[in-house]
């Protein structure tokens, strides 16, 4: 299996007024200095401020390479700073955008996260980058990085291994996901959740109903 390093983890910097119902929007993220706990919900002395698009239990944790975070550097003209996309983790050496649904990481000596489903680009995400675009180019480039939920709680710091310990055959990535999964891929993820090799997250049950019904309906 392969392995990593924990860069930063950030967390929320300060609230951030919004257009939208919520009003608010924890986007603006910041590397802690030191250990952060990590529980259920995420880290200690985070938050998100809609648990409906970016939290909860299947997206505790949000991460991102920092190979992505370079080819933004390098299209935009200006670093992408560790938190800039509202990441909690930045890190080295893994193809975060390519993770394995189900994989599972371990940092440092302690916490276990398990990869659950993509980001979605939002427009939170457009108004903080100011950039023409943003949410199209973002999700065109298919650079989204994963979310992740937490298997066991811990404490992580910047300079951790990131190890993947756990990485399952069924293939399909949180990319894969993103793009749009294939009938293929679908029965894939459904036949790792039924032999209990993989729980999926809500979202991408969502994906998979609407799947199947479309397929019924074409074959009807």
């Amino acid at each position: 299996m392969s392995s990593g390093t924990l860069l930063a983890v950030c967390r929320v910097h300060e609230l951030l007024p919004t257009s939208d119902s919520t009003g608010v929007t924890a986007i603006d993220k910041r590397p802690a200095a030191g250990p952060v706990k990590v529980h259920g919900l995420g880290l200690s002395g985070d938050l998100q401020a809609s648990r409906k698009h970016h939290g909860g239990e299947s997206k505790a944790v949000y991460a991102y390479s920092q190979d992505d975070a370079d080819y933004w550097a390098a299209e935009l003209g200006t670093e992408i700073m560790p938190g800039l996309f509202g990441e909690n983790l930045r890190i080295a050496g893994i193809p975060v955008s390519e993770a394995v649904i189900g994989e599972r990481w371990q940092i440092g000596a302690t916490t276990l996260l398990e990869v659950t489903c993509p980001r979605t680009p939002c427009r939170n995400f457009a108004v903080r980058m100011q950039q023409p675009r943003w949410v199209a180019r973002f999700a065109e480039a298919g650079r989204v990085g994963t979310y992740l939920r937490v298997v066991r709680n811990g404490t992580i710091s910047a300079g951790d291994t990131v190890s993947v310990i756990h990485r399952p055959n069924h293939g399909v990535t949180s990319g894969d996901v993103f793009r749009g999964v294939s009938g293929e891929q679908a029965r894939l993820l459904a036949r790792a959740e039924a032999n209990g090799g993989l729980r999926l997250s809500p979202e991408l049950q969502k994906i998979l109903r609407k799947l199947h019904r479309r397929q019924a309906a074409a074959n009807a």
